[in-house]
């Protein structure tokens, strides 16, 4: 009962009040049908704080979300699937499910009636124009009497997340040499070119096919032989993101930060769905294996990636060294420095291809003060980058990633600021 006056409602309250100001008002001046509407307006709310307090509904909640994981601007549909367990009809239920303010406002629907063992399922949308793992729920729901008198919370502590990740752009397909240093299915090159009787046998195992047995092997070993099945090998590559604060320019979805993540994930998904395996690696040094064949690992990780503080290169580029054996550096770059270019050049030895998506921040830059620097600069990088051998993606402001990335595919040439030429042959 106690429980029951603490959930009144204002109407609730008016209607308590209302009913002694009338008996007190009634008992003064001696006024018997006054006496009685009091007594009426004082038991109503009375009697349904009692009704509610005594009633132990017991609700079962599931909710389930459709994708879990979409892209920027993309719905999801959540389903919460509400089921009465006990033998009594429920009365006014008011269901709040809660969420992020990123993700919309919060949802509240109004269930007049869930019959004994009845089920119901409710449908909503939720969207966010920004990346991050968002968590929904938990999902409240209020008794309430047919009055509105009085309501009694009860929460369900169950809570899922949704996964918002960068959008990624389709990109056309670029051969890029290095790419698959290290990796894929063995092709059989070195058979094709020696004939079949040099194929590399190994000795039969219980199950293998016999219409691959070796003859001339089994002849030659005296026990059957069978030739080998095409071996899985892992190409490997390496995706540097700068995030530093300072390199990129604007703010919210349109900023050129959230494009290069954007780049990112499109490019890492479009060599992963190709079987390269690529890791991820940050100006801060953090690295991230990303899985070959889809990329949703690289997604999840740059679902949650944000700005850093650091001025410099100098761990990513330290972990690039470290990490080793990648046949395949993309760097996607904000604001660069000549200094820090020369860094990254510097990465580019043996078979490695190195492919630089440099934004151009000037595009996202709100006032002209800087222009001046910020063009010398961005020139001087691009030549550094450039006659290292670099394929340099130019990426402007307003234009999307497939539109250019043709341009990994070529030879870099590039007329430097003194009009010099420089080329990655060359180089």
């Amino acid at each position: 009962m106690i429980a029951g006056l603490r959930a009144l409602t204002s109407r609730g309250r008016s209607f308590l009040a209302s009913g002694v100001a009338a008996l007190l008002c009634a008992v003064a001046l001696g006024e018997h049908d006054l006496l009685r509407v009091s007594v009426l307006v004082i038991a109503l709310p009375l009697l349904s704080a009692m009704v509610v307090a005594r009633t132990r509904y017991r609700l079962s909640c599931a909710r389930r979300l459709y994708p879990a994981r979409v892209p920027v601007g993309t719905d999801s549909t959540v389903t919460l699937r509400l089921e009465n367990v006990t033998r009594l009809p429920t009365g006014l239920l008011l269901i709040e499910d809660t969420v992020p303010y990123a993700v919309g406002t919060r949802p509240r629907f109004v269930l007049d009636r869930v019959e004994s063992r009845g089920v119901r399922e409710i449908d909503y949308k939720v969207r966010s124009d920004l990346r991050g793992r968002f968590p929904i729920g938990p999902l409240s729901v209020r008794i309430a009497d047919p009055f509105g008198l009085v309501e009694l919370n009860r929460a369900f502590a169950a809570t899922d997340t949704l996964t918002v990740v960068p959008e990624v752009v389709p990109l056309p397909h670029v051969r890029l040499s290095g790419e698959w240093t290290g990796g894929g299915d063995s092709r059989t090159a070195s058979v094709a070119a020696a004939g079949d009787d040099d194929v590399g046998p190994r000795e039969y195992r219980q199950g293998d096919d016999l219409r691959r047995v070796h003859w001339r092997s089994t002849a030659r070993y005296g026990e059957l032989m069978v030739r080998r099945e095409e071996q899985q090998w892992q190409s490997r590559g390496a995706l540097l993101l700068d995030t530093r604060r300072h390199a990129h320019r604007g703010e919210g979805p349109r900023s050129s930060f959230e494009v290069a993540v954007s780049a990112a994930a499109s490019i890492g998904v479009h060599l992963a769905r190709d079987g390269l395996g690529l890791r991820l690696v940050t100006d801060q040094g953090a690295q991230h294996l990303a899985d070959a064949g889809g990329g949703q690992g690289l997604l999840d990780a740059l679902a949650v990636v944000r700005q850093s503080t650091a001025r410099s290169l100098e761990s990513g580029v330290a972990a690039l060294r470290q990490g080793g054996g990648d046949g395949l550096i993309v760097a996607v770059l904000g604001d660069l420095d000549p200094e820090e270019a020369r860094a990254l050049a510097r990465l580019r030895l043996g078979g490695v291809t190195g492919v630089a998506v440099l934004l151009d921040v000037r595009g996202w830059q709100q006032t002209p003060a800087h222009h001046t620097a910020e063009n010398e600069s961005y020139e001087l990088a691009r030549a550094v980058l450039a006659g290292a051998g670099w394929r340099v993606v130019r990426l402007p402001a307003g234009t999307s990633l497939a539109a250019v990335w043709q341009e990994a595919a070529q030879n870099s040439r590039f007329t430097g600021p003194a009009g010099t030429i420089t080329s990655g042959d060359a180089a």
